[in-house]
């Protein structure tokens, strides 16, 4: 019944549909190693800046030329050197960390060029209307390292609209604290490290939009896949086309055509 598949046109047939296979294959194992590749140079540049990068003053980060955090900048390791201003001390509630509901404590770091720095000198546990326990924050000139973070937005995770008493900010960016402080601020913010009792430093935060990997990597993903459903739907229509014409051929025997 599948002797038809000897003849010359199911031959050619069979060596057109053998190279197709072969040739999606190539191509979807060809993209899917691209985006590896991309995966791993983007891991490596990443592990690299963590490793070698030394903290920098803010000032140096966050120039004239390039004032705001962007992706190659957020997570970097800053130095700012100045004068907290506790008058102005903010909590940021609806903050959770390791699964429990707290409170960052902002306090804003007056520099000598007049502008200020949004440090988070850590997180505090508290429940929703009730403020945590917070420590005085160190007196005189300070030099404070920390992480640079991202402005928040209201699809940030945590970020409250509005509705919050006083002394406390639902969403940390310029925009919200130039209308709770008489001074400029510094773009996005920094996360303080080594927080002391009972604050907990806060762990860096990805800005939207991804942590550096490009979408150019993702694309080559897709590729991928589309080239292996390339060489399944082949495979499918061959053997379709065979169970055709056998069927046709038995058909044929039967007398029935």
């Amino acid at each position: 019944m599948y002797r038809f598949l000897l003849t010359p046109r199911w031959i050619a047939a069979t060596a057109v549909g053998v190279v197709a296979i072969a040739v999606c294959l190539l191509l979807g194992t060809w993209q899917l190693g691209r985006f590896e590749a991309r995966v791993d140079t983007h891991r490596n540049t990443a592990a690299a800046t963590a490793a070698q990068a030394a903290a920098a003053p803010l000032g140096e980060v966050l120039t004239a030329g390039s004032p705001q955090v962007g992706t190659d900048t957020v997570g970097r390791a800053v130095t700012v050197t100045g004068s907290y201003d506790t008058a102005h001390q903010l909590l940021v509630p609806g903050r959770t960390l390791d699964g429990r509901q707290g409170y960052y404590v902002l306090t804003p770091l007056r520099t000598a060029d007049g502008r200020a720095a949004a440090v988070v000198r850590g997180w505090a546990p508290g429940d929703p209307g009730t403020g945590p326990a917070v420590p005085s924050a160190p007196a005189g000139e300070v030099t404070v390292a920390g992480r640079l973070q991202a402005p928040e937005n209201s699809g940030s995770g945590g970020a409250v609209a509005g509705g919050l008493p006083a002394g406390q900010l639902g969403t940390i960016s310029p925009a919200t604290l130039i209308n709770v402080l008489p001074y400029p601020v510094y773009d996005g913010w920094v996360a303080a490290d080594g927080a002391t009792g009972p604050l907990t430093a806060v762990p860096t935060v990805e800005p939207q939009g991804g942590n550096g990997l490009t979408l150019r990597a993702f694309q080559n993903l897709g590729y991928t896949l589309e080239w292996f459903v390339f060489a399944g739907f082949v495979v499918f229509m061959w053997f379709r086309l065979v169970r055709r014409e056998a069927e046709a051929a038995q058909d044929r025997a039967l007398g029935l055509v």
